[in-house]
């Protein structure tokens, strides 16, 4: 469901909700049937079977979809119990919106049918792994100088770092592996 100005409630926010795995379809179609605004970002990618080749319709973001609430007035609980969803992304004082605008260049990006990839999110100092190219395998932190990323190997018992560049794409944070 798509939620406009005129049809959400006031002082409502995004908020993104973690889903069972393969299950955010299933609760989308929930949300629709409840009026719950939500937003399920998908992509078409390209599946085999072994007898056929079709273009299927994927989450962008898998095991997440949005939700339009306000955050105290509205039916956390009734959102919580829709199948496939787990809970709410947040911290210790509960769900974190998310600024409209993001959910807005999403919505454009997708809506303009440009070229993108779905990157993991780091962080300058994050700990990464490059997974592509001559370096493969080697390890250490993300850093950035002026527009370059950079990876930081460090040999931390002598206090010396070598810096190399990267490209963002080619490396993953280190607590993901590759498959």
């Amino acid at each position: 469901m798509h939620c406009d100005i005129d049809n959400c409630l006031p002082d409502s926010k995004w908020f993104a909700v973690w889903t069972r795995s393969r299950q955010e379809k299933v609760a989308a179609s929930v949300l629709d049937s409840l009026g719950v605004p939500h937003f399920l970002p998908l992509k078409s990618e390209l599946r085999q079977w072994s007898d056929r080749k079709r273009n299927v319709s994927v989450p962008l973001f898998s095991g997440y979809l949005f939700v339009r609430m306000n955050k105290f007035h509205d039916n956390r609980l009734q959102i919580l119990k829709t199948p496939g969803i787990v809970g709410f992304v947040g911290n210790h004082t509960g769900p974190l919106p998310i600024p409209d605008q993001q959910i807005d260049d999403i919505r454009m990006v997708l809506a303009q049918g440009v070229e993108y990839s779905v990157l993991p999110y780091l962080e300058e100092g994050d700990l990464v792994r490059v997974v592509r190219g001559a370096l493969t395998g080697v390890e250490g932190r993300l850093i950035r100088t002026n527009s370059v990323s950079r990876l930081m190997i460090s040999i931390e018992m002598i206090h010396k770092s070598l810096a190399v560049s990267v490209s963002r794409q080619d490396v993953e944070p280190v607590s993901m592996r590759a498959a």
